[in-house]
């Protein structure tokens, strides 16, 4: 177990110090006129529209941008007029409809296919022997970086014309992912992050395959290097508010395990395999580096939710599940009656939400796990017994269900995203670090508060 605050070596230079967010911030200095920039496009509900609604709710005005779409010769263009009157209806603002698309598996440079046109026929059962036109991948990865790099050039000129110099300004990252887009990978990644039996596959080999080292590079590019250049390419938007005693701040998505209650105490856990870590490390330490130049950049490491991105990671809405333990805990019966109430009817009859927990807590206090999650080394790569011993509690625990479409995890995940954009929005006036973790503790404690009023 975790308590309070550690300085652990992580993967080769990265060093991180575990601060949990222990107390609710102060309420921020944003106010109308102020303005909530996402930098990436909204698709559905997920974390970034707890932040929107929370800039929106103290009176914030809320600019989007859009990652564009591709034609059908895989050409980027912006969003045509039905596509950004959608987009931002479901923003809710304006959005500078310049292409922000992150990655690069979709350039052809002097001539080459592109790394999604090499993978065209690759085969599932081929990917430790797949390779690329030599020079191809780093020659697409400069050119993809060039050019998200031009447009947000676009998009900062666009933003000094629409944010008045005076205005305090949070530029919010919320950019991740970077599977390239190649049919190969689905069948892999299905068999590593659901596979039993013969159709379970170790993570570590794939992510030494020619693949996986490919996912390393796009998940570098897309997840962390992305806050690099929203930083560097919003350079002349803070050099122009610096003279007005307004701020210019800097939040991103970031996810390295969370605190939850196991057997009446709080644990840091983690998804395994979440591949994605090294990554999510990586943005860690572009927002260090930015806050020891005094730019106030900070990575919300959030709990794990479960939205339409997060399906193909059957098991990590287990971790959800201990929200409601902390939510009676730390806000108290009354509150937690209300959410408890509604997750019990989602149950068959027979079933009860202590017998959820019970399964979870079972589950994520199982010795496999304490063989496996190490904050010191994460993070960790599966094996076929923890793999299949998340399968097995997953599909216990979704079957406690009476209807697969209404499930417990999705209203403990709005609670979470709501709960989380109020506490980095806030975080973020003064936050203090440039790495913290917004665990099941205090987003209980937020619901306590007058300042997590209609969350629940």
């Amino acid at each position: 177990m975790i308590k309070g605050r550690l300085i652990l070596s992580n993967l080769g230079d990265h060093m991180t110090e575990y601060k949990p967010l222990l107390q609710l911030p102060e309420p921020a200095g944003y106010k109308a006129g102020d303005v909530l920039v996402l930098a990436g496009e909204l698709f559905g509900r997920g974390y970034a529209n707890g932040l929107v609604d929370e800039a929106k709710r103290i009176g914030m005005t809320v600019i989007g941008t859009t990652v564009g779409r591709r034609g059908s010769d895989g050409a980027l263009r912006p969003l045509n007029a039905e596509e950004l009157s959608e987009a931002e209806a479901l923003l809710g603002g304006q959005i500078v409809n310049i292409p922000l698309e992150a990655g690069f598996d979709m350039e052809s440079v002097d001539g080459l296919p592109s790394v999604a046109e090499q993978l065209k026929k690759a085969r599932p059962d081929d990917f430790a022997t797949i390779s690329f036109i030599e020079g191809s991948i780093e020659k697409a990865h400069a050119a993809g970086t060039a050019r998200f790099r031009s447009n947000l050039a676009q998009v900062e000129a666009e933003l000094i014309k629409l944010i008045p110099a005076n205005a305090n300004i949070l530029l919010a990252h919320s950019m991740a992912g970077g599977i390239p887009r190649a049919r190969v990978f689905m069948p892999l990644l299905n068999r590593i992050f659901k596979g039993t039996g013969d159709k379970y596959l170790a993570s570590e080999i794939f992510w030494n395959s020619p693949l996986g080292q490919l996912c390393d590079t796009s998940f570098n590019e897309v997840t962390a290097d992305t806050f690099r250049y929203l930083i560097e390419g919003t350079a002349a938007i803070r050099e122009r508010n610096a003279g007005t005693g307004s701020r210019v701040c800097y939040t991103a998505y970031g996810y390295h395990g969370t605190g939850v209650l196991v057997n009446g105490e709080y644990r840091w856990q983690s998804y395994t395999p979440y591949v994605q870590g090294i990554a999510k490390m990586r943005l860690e330490d572009i927002a260090k580096e930015a806050s020891s130049k005094g730019i106030p950049a900070t990575v919300f490491n959030c709990p794990e939710i479960q939205t339409n991105s997060s399906a193909l990671f059957l098991g990590v809405e287990i971790s959800l599940y201990p929200l409601l333990s902390a939510i009676r805990r730390e806000a108290g019966g009354q509150i937690a009656s209300l959410v408890e109430a509604r997750c019990q009817a989602m149950l068959k009859e027979g079933e009860t939400v202590a017998n959820l927990l019970e399964r979870a807590d079972r589950y994520l206090s199982s010795p496999i796990l304490d063989r496996i999650e190490d904050f010191s080394t994460w993070p960790q790569h599966n094996t076929r017994e923890q793999a299949e011993l998340m399968l097995a509690a997953s599909a216990e625990l979704m079957e406690m269900h009476s209807d697969q479409k209404q499930l417990v995890c999705a209203e403990l995940s709005r609670i979470v995203f709501l709960a989380t954009g109020r506490l980095m929005l806030h975080s973020s006036w003064n936050p203090g670090s440039a790495t913290l973790w917004l665990n099941h503790d205090i987003i209980g404690r937020l619901l306590a508060d007058p300042r997590g009023a209609g969350i629940v």
